[in-house]
């Protein structure tokens, strides 16, 4: 098979490889509950089954427009990473220094906890710690990882969060083509996403909580959710529509839903994997500037994904708008070219979803005491432990359980800046990722640190 040959593009690896999951029914009619929450991804589920914790005899409800995980919980890259969006030096603006580094170590703490409980739960989702690599495949982007971990040091953060590995060290953990270094934290997993949040949302009925699926929410407002069914009464309504924010008026501007597209190779020969070592499951990527995202699977795969998929006007989704085949195409040369070994081995899978993204990069929990509404997201595709975290405090908000998350520089009432109306919305944010992706060509002609770079990082507030 050649690296231009790409297979049906939709199905994905995860939902092939995951059990399927039990008949849960639609709401029809009226329901009291004491908290009703908006989706059934991560965010959700981690705030229903913390909810259940903290109040156990809760009636807490939940309802997704389609089914649980349909989202980005259900699709995304697998990586249970400690990654925040926006940069410390902008967290920290907007609060302190010591806000800014608890932040940090709290989703340290996130990503152990997820292993944690999926491990007392019993859900089989391939939780291994193997810790991130962001491979230096460049002299550019060696100067600009280099100079990134110099940044942690002076934050405070030691070799035991972050450290440099020259070629050869990087070579023990993985060989990848033109690698001049890479930077490794252990503060990372890699699971089956799917798996993941279908196991979590049996957790939460097993704790007492009711799901329904295919029961859109048409609208909500101070203690009650409307489907198109049913209705429910709630004393607190809790939104986690992650990417799907945008379909809702009141909502419209306050993410917008970008699409990240991946592949999936067949099971890799044991003979190649023995050239390509990888034996402990690091996730990874490199310095580039439009983001790729790697994991080798449970099974013996190559997970690959990436951006540059362009934005839609108007925020709209649909399963549509993954067929980009010229972004499929890129990632399977990206995978070749990072692994020149599985030249040979097909591309199995090919598939997409949406992430969330708010204006100013910044994810966000929140609940009102006074109306007892309260959201969390726009996690920018590093949501999976981000969303654990994050639904762990908006349960304790909800609850009114003190605890050192709630105080978190991430919690706050304050709305988001809004994108911008339409079409500035879509010429602003497709003219950043064709600038992102002229960051990377000026870099591998000038084998300098890119200048546009900078100022698209700056724009983003990385």
């Amino acid at each position: 098979m050649t690296a231009t040959l790409l297979p049906p593009i939709g199905w994905s690896l995860w939902q092939e490889t995951a059990p399927a999951p039990p008949p849960r029914p639609f709401l029809t009619g009226s329901l009291t509950a004491d908290v009703a929450i908006i989706g059934a991804g991560y965010t959700g589920l981690w705030t229903a089954y913390y909810l259940r914790e903290h109040l156990p005899s809760a009636d807490v409800v939940v309802v997704e427009a389609r089914s649980v995980g349909y989202g980005a919980s259900g699709r995304n890259g697998g990586w249970c990473s400690a990654i925040f969006p926006a940069s410390r030096e902008r967290v920290a603006a907007r609060s302190s220094p010591e806000a800014a580094v608890a932040l940090q170590h709290a989703l340290f703490d996130a990503v152990d906890e997820v292993g944690r409980v999926a491990a007392a739960e019993g859900i089989d989702c391939g939780y291994v710690k193997g810790g991130s690599l962001t491979l230096a495949r460049t002299p550019a982007q060696r100067l600009r990882l280099q100079a990134a971990l110099e940044a942690e040091r002076a934050w405070g953060f030691g070799p035991e969060h972050y450290r440099w590995l020259d070629a050869e060290e990087a070579a023990e953990h993985v060989t990848a083509s033109g690698t001049h270094g890479a930077v490794f934290t252990p503060h990372c997993a890699a699971v089956h996403p799917l798996r993941l949040v279908r196991g979590l949302a049996d957790a939460v009925e097993r704790r007492g909580g009711r799901i329904f699926e295919y029961s859109p929410a048409l609208r909500w407002d101070r203690g009650v959710v409307e489907t198109p069914r049913g209705r429910i009464r709630a004393g607190a309504v809790l939104v986690c529509t992650e990417a799907y924010t945008a379909r809702f008026r009141a909502t419209h501007r306050r993410l917008v839903p970008l699409y990240s597209l991946m592949v999936a190779t067949a099971p890799v020969p044991d003979e190649i994997w023995a050239r390509i070592g990888w034996s402990r499951r690091e996730t990874l990527t490199d310095g580039r500037h439009l983001l790729i995202y790697a994991q080798r699977t449970a099974d013996g795969r190559i997970a690959f994904g990436g951006r540059g998929a362009p934005y839609r006007l108007g925020s709209r989704t649909s399963d549509r708008g993954v067929i980009r085949p010229e972004v499929f195409h890129a990632l399977a040369a990206a995978v070749r070219d990072l692994f020149p070994p599985i030249a040979g081995v097909p591309l199995t899978h090919a598939w997409g979803g949406v992430l969330g993204a708010p204006r100013d990069w910044m994810p966000r929990v929140a609940f009102d005491p006074r109306t007892r509404l309260g959201w969390a997201g726009g996690y920018v595709g590093d949501g999976v432990a981000a969303s654990h975290l994050a639904g762990r405090t908006l349960a304790e908000l909800a609850a009114g359980v003190d605890s050192p998350r709630i105080r978190l520089p991430w919690v706050t009432n304050a709305e988001p800046p809004r994108w911008e109306p339409e079409p500035l919305r879509w010429l602003g944010i497709n003219a950043g990722l064709l600038l992102t992706r002229l960051a990377d060509v000026e870099e591998r002609f000038t084998g300098r640190p890119s200048r546009i770079g900078r100022l698209v990082n700056l724009y983003l507030g990385h």
